[in-house]
Order: structure tokens, then C-alpha cells, then sequence
């Protein structure tokens, strides 16, 4: 465990490599560093300094990835339980502050909270963990342990298998960490009630970093004829038939998640105004968007949700990535009518918000 006492492995940083880690970037690059000036091992907390020996902060170092070092705090600290703790108790706050009563929500979003490589859900009494750098996996012990100290859950499970991991050098795992787990959850979000698999489920089980798009998209649906693509159990589409809209049409290439979403629409009184079918939705929109030569197709939804995975695994498939985000967005633009609303999400690491809005106004 390292305290502030240890003497702390140190990483130089090249010159003019400081500025983006004072003006808070949580990541270093390894060519930004300069050399270590002791060995450190792939895991350990090591202090950053730039190349005139002045303190910059601590980070999780990993020589296995070409992100070195996931900055931790900008100054000295003890990375245990306690550190921990308090990091998830101030994330928390935020949440509280801004979903009150909510039962089920993303604890931690990893940088967003000042804790790289974590994201923890909270489902009811479940907590779900996914840790996605080095650092943080072999700290995973501590991370259960403040877990525990704050909410005292029925179980905490862990749903590691993203492909970013093995960038880290990590392997896929999941299962339970702490407590026991049978079956599927009962979850309530933004009022609407989830069954949801944690342990086989996509993901941690839903999609909760949606959770206040999906309100908001809601917004535009009253006495709508809604799209939802790529639907996976519901979330966009049950919140527009819940806030009045007529019919909405679900999308998803897997039967399990248009199942659960059907299944999902009867426990909220809402199955008769909601479908759902189990496509390709590239190929269903092809489908819908074909015309006979001097034929128009007709637009008949009011509102269309486009909320794709993730279409690129590294830099060198983002050409491909646009391509495939260009034609979802032409065929889905045709079905759409006339001051009708397009709501759409990018969750592709490798495509930045700039080049995503300029593919879909092109």
C-alpha cells in the first residue's frame, strides 16, 4: 500500500509536456515521458514531475499501454480505503444533488469523477464494478472494500469485458465480488421499472449514462410515432410511450434485448403502445428508405433515437466509422417528417464531438 511517506517511483515528463497536466488532462502518453528515474512496476502509483524536477501530481503507471500514467490527484496523497471512500462519497453528492431519490444511477464515471479507469452502477441494494486500467484493477480489493463501507449492498459484481482492457494488458473477467447474487434485479430509473441480468446482461445492465437523455428525449414525444434504433431493453423508447407518444417501434439486433424490452413495456403498463423487432437496423433502414425509380419515400415518424455501440475499435477504423454513421443518419433523415426531432448519440471513443456533428450535417 503506498502512503505518503514512501518514496514514490518518479516519471519525468519531456519539455512542454506539463501544460496538458496542469490544466487537469488525466492522461500521460508515453511520449510525453522523458524517463523514470527508478523502476516502477506495471500498477504502481509513481509521482510526475516535468523536466525541471517540479511536482506535478501521482498517477497509476503502466509501461503495457500508451496511456503511462492515469493521473490520480495533483498532489500527494495515500492511495488506500479511505482515499477511496472519499472520492466515491463526493461523486455521490453530485448525484444526489441532481437525482434525488433516484435508486439506480451511475455512481463513479471514472474521469469525470477524478478516478481513471473506474465506473461503478448502482442498481437498488447491487453495486457493479468495471475497471478498465491496471491501476485500478489490482486495487479493485480497496475500491470493494469503500464500496461496502458506504452503501452496505447486498452483493458488489464485476463486469469486465470491454475490449479496452487488453490495451492494459488485462484479461476479461466477471462475477461476484462481494455478497451473493441470484437472478435478475428489479430496478426502478427515472420511475420506470427494469428487470435487468447484471451478471449476463450487456454492459453493467443498462445503460444508466443515459439516464437524463432519456427524460429529455421523452420531452419530444407526446402524440409522437417513434424510432427507437438500437433499443436495447427499452430505455428511449419506454420513456416516450410513458410521456404520451402513440406508438413506439423498437430496434435491436438482439432477441434477448427486444424480449426484455417487451418484457419491460408490459411491468410498465405500456405494451400496447410500444413493438419491438430483432434486425439488422442497418438493413431494416435500408429496407424502409427503398423506392421505386420516380417513387418518394414517405417519412411517418415524429421522432427517431438513434443510440448506435461503439462503430470503431481503434484510430485506423474511423474512416469506416463515419461512413457507417453517415448512412445510418441519411436513411434514418428520411423517415423522419417534417419538424420531426432526430435525437442521436456517439459513444465511439476514437470519434470526437466535432467530426460527429460535421458527418451529420454534411
Amino acid at each position: 500500500m503506498e502512503t505518503k511517506h514512501d518514496p514514490l517511483p518518479t516519471v519525468l515528463l519531456r519539455p512542454g509536456e506539463a501544460d496538458r497536466v496542469l490544466a487537469g488532462h488525466p492522461w500521460i502518453y508515453a511520449g510525453s515521458v522523458l524517463r523514470l528515474t527508478q523502476p516502477a512496476a506495471d500498477g504502481d502509483l509513481v509521482q510526475v514531475k516535468d523536466h525541471r524536477q517540479r511536482f506535478l501530481g501521482v498517477g497509476f503507471y503502466n509501461s503495457k499501454s500508451k496511456i503511462h500514467v492515469r493521473m490520480v490527484a495533483q498532489e500527494r496523497v495515500t492511495v488506500d480505503q479511505g482515499f477511496f471512500a472519499e472520492r466515491i462519497r463526493e461523486a455521490l453528492a453530485v448525484r444526489q444533488r441532481h437525482l434525488p431519490g433516484a435508486t439506480a444511477f451511475r455512481v463513479v464515471n471514472a474521469e469525470s469523477d477524478f478516478l481513471s479507469g473506474l465506473i461503478v452502477d448502482k442498481y437498488e441494494d447491487v453495486l457493479v464494478v468495471q475497471t478498465s486500467a491496471l491501476g485500478m484493477d489490482v486495487r479493485k480489493p480497496l475500491v470493494v472494500a469503500a464500496l461496502a463501507s458506504i452503501f452496505s449492498p447486498r452483493a458488489v459484481l464485476e463486469r469486465n469485458e470491454m475490449a479496452s482492457r487488453k490495451f492494459e494488458g488485462l484479461a476479461d473477467t466477471s462475477g461476484v465480488l462481494l455478497g451473493r447474487l441470484e437472478g435478475e434485479v428489479v430496478t426502478q430509473v427515472n420511475g420506470l421499472r427494469f428487470n435487468v441480468d447484471l451478471l449476463g446482461g450487456h454492459k453493467t445492465g443498462l445503460y444508466l449514462d443515459q439516464q437524463v437523455n432519456y427524460l429529455r428525449v421523452a420531452e419530444f414525444a407526446r402524440g409522437a410515432q417513434v424510432l427507437d434504433c438500437f433499443s436495447f431493453t427499452g430505455g428511449f423508447g419506454l420513456h416516450a410511450a410513458r410521456a404520451g407518444a402513440v406508438h413506439a417501434h423498437l430496434l435491436d439486433q438482439s432477441p434477448e434485448a427486444t424480449v426484455a424490452a417487451m418484457k419491460n413495456a408490459q411491468a410498465n403498463g405500456l405494451a400496447d403502445r410500444c413493438s419491438a423487432e430483432a434486425v439488422n437496423v442497418f438493413d431494416w433502414l435500408k429496407a424502409q428508405t427503398a423506392a421505386a425509380p420516380h417513387e418518394k419515400v414517405v417519412p411517418r415518424y415524429d421522432l427517431i433515437v438513434l443510440d448506435p455501440p461503439s462503430f470503431t475499435r481503434n484510430r485506423a477504423s474511423v474512416p469506416d466509422a463515419l461512413r457507417g454513421y453517415k448512412e445510418v443518419h441519411l436513411r434514418a433523415l428520411k423517415l423522419l417528417k417534417r419538424g420531426g426531432v432526430l435525437a442521436t448519440f456517439c459513444c465511439s471513443h476514437h470519434v470526437d464531438v466535432v467530426t460527429f456533428q460535421e458527418v451529420i450535417l454534411a
